[in-house]
Order: C-alpha cells, then structure tokens, then sequence
C-alpha cells in the first residue's frame, strides 16, 4: 500500500495567479486569492531596484496594511486597486506608458512568507 499522507488533490480550479496592469488599476486573479487563502488585509511592498511587486498577508492592524479580499455578492473572485499613486510608481520604475499599453505579470507563491511575488521583468503585453 502507498502512503498518501503527504499528498493532497490538486485544484483545477485555481489556475496561474497573475496580475493585470492598466492605466486604471491593477486586478489580482482568483488564483491569486485562492493560493493566498482568501487574505482579508495584505501589506503591498515594492522592490523598486529589483523592479518587484509582493502582497504579504498581515493583519488589519499591522502598519500599512490594505483590505484585500472581500466576497462579492456576484461571487467573483478577483481584486482590484485603482490607487493612482500606486500606477503611476509601477509605470515610472518600469518604465511603462500605461496609456499606451496593458501588463500582466504572473505571481510565484512564496508561502513560508505568506506572500505573492511579482517580477516586472517577466511582464507579457496583453492585447
């Protein structure tokens, strides 16, 4: 007999956790927030140098923190930021016209941190 102890199902359901880049806000997928286990608050850092994005799960009461996930009556999973400031950081460090053109930028989970890492580098032009 096999021991199956360490195993678990893999979820179809899920999908790559990515997210988009536009001129009016950034949209955090569902897999996003599925792998990150439905994070009420997370701490949003910046790698400027490194030209990185992280979302840290944290409390609602740790510095800087910003509500996440909230469950939408529709049901959908997603989350979006419309923080212009925080556009207009990402275009400048990237070096991106977002008037011009839109990101997506998938994420690494990176759970010993309880966080989700998002390499600029690697972005792809969405159509």
């Amino acid at each position: 007999m096999i021991d199956l102890t360490n195993f678990k199902a893999f979820d179809f359901n899920e999908g790559l956790p990515y997210v988009s880049i536009t001129n009016n806000g950034l949209t955090f997928n569902k897999s996003v927030i599925m792998k990150m286990s439905y994070p009420a608050y997370v701490r949003l850092l910046i790698n400027e140098n490194g030209k990185q994005m992280a979302i840290q799960v944290c409390d609602e009461k740790d510095e800087r923190s910003v509500q996440f996930f909230r469950e939408k009556a529709n049901g959908v999973l997603s989350v979006r930021l419309n923080s212009k400031d925080l556009i207009s950081t990402i275009e400048r460090i990237c070096e991106w016209d977002l008037k011009k053109a839109s990101y997506r930028v998938n994420g690494i989970l990176v759970p010993e941190a309880s966080l989700m890492l998002f390499n600029f580098s690697d972005a792809v032009t969405m159509a």
